[in-house]
């Protein structure tokens, strides 16, 4: 089977280990000729420490060449970038090819999931997938669980055929919102959770935490039409457990320079080396629980934490008054 990655960064990579484990063709396009050549070249990512990528890897700049004649299409850019990707495809990509999303987040401008994103440029059937799955540890080629959400059977028989083996388990959702919720929420989570590791909570304050925090992302996912049962899969309760207290995550790690008190100076530079999907998707999230009227206001506290209108102290007092 062929396999075309969009997105060269971290998880693509971790993804495109799997199916070169399963003996699958796999290309990979990055829009970067610099990041193309130097992966061509020393077969090293600078996101993933001290990994060799499997020469069987193909790398591109050419996004044709990445999605034509392909068995399944793989979203892995970065959430700012989808949509810019997505256009790119109209009159490329066959409609029959079946594509599946692996970027987490929301749109800023629009408040729209990333699958609308999609669904408003290509009409190729989807799937989404998210869990507990750090792109460090997949290329460790350790058991790892993920949640494929989608409405397609056709989607998930490629998927599985593509990677599931015995260190790669799927379970299905047909909960796409839900999934998307939790996929991009669990990060903004991880931001506030890494503020409080910061300011040296407890274990007990911590715990306390996470569990309003699943409550909020059920009641989410309900108001904007998924099902409540979705945070407890892979992608809600297993991936919120492993961001919100691993300091693995780059959300948490952001959170933490927060909470320790970490200079602007500091937090500045982390940002320009560091992508933090959670900052993306908080003003996306913050827009869209307003605009749809929607009661989330450990969201409306963390934006303003972040934007300097609250001290980070009071997340304490909010869990308690909640």
């Amino acid at each position: 089977m062929k396999i075309g990655i969009l997105g060269s960064g971290a998880y693509g990579i971790a993804l495109a280990s799997i199916l070169i484990k399963n003996k699958k063709s796999v290309i990979m396009w990055s829009h970067s000729e610099e990041e193309r050549d130097l992966l061509i070249k020393t077969r090293r990512s600078s996101k993933l420490k001290g990994y060799v990528v499997p020469s069987e890897i193909e790398f591109t700049c050419n996004i044709e060449d990445t999605v034509k004649n392909k068995d399944l299409v793989i979203f892995a850019v970065p959430a700012f970038a989808f949509e810019d990707t997505v256009k790119r495809l109209k009159g490329i990509i066959n409609r029959k090819t079946p594509v599946l999303i692996a970027t987490k987040g929301i749109q800023q401008d629009t408040c729209l999931f990333l699958h609308d994103v999609f669904k408003k440029n290509c009409r190729n059937k989807i799937g989404v997938i998210s869990g507990p799955t750090f792109a460090d540890d997949i290329v460790k080629d350790i058991p790892i669980g993920l949640t494929l959400a989608t409405k397609s059977g056709r989607v998930e028989e490629v998927v599985r055929k593509c990677f599931e083996n015995d260190k790669t388990k799927f379970r299905r959702s047909r909960d796409i919102v839900g999934v998307e919720i939790c996929a991009s929420v669990k990060n903004v989570m991880a931001i506030a959770s890494g503020m409080l590791e910061g300011m040296g909570v407890t274990d007990s304050t911590r715990a306390l935490f996470l569990t309003e925090s699943m409550n909020d992302i059920k009641e989410l996912i309900h108001a904007l039409g998924g099902r409540k049962k979705t945070i407890l899969s892979f992608a809600g309760f297993g991936d919120i457990l492993m961001t919100c207290t691993s300091k693995t995550s780059r959300n948490f790690s952001f959170g933490y320079l927060i909470g320790s008190g970490a200079s602007q100076e500091e937090i500045d530079d982390y940002l320009s080396k560091t992508t933090v999907e959670g900052m993306y998707t908080l003003k996306s999230i913050h827009k869209l629980v307003r605009r749809k009227k929607v009661k989330m206001p450990i969201i409306n506290l963390i934006h303003n934490i972040i934007i300097g209108k609250k001290d980070k102290e009071e997340m304490l007092s909010f869990l308690i008054k909640k």
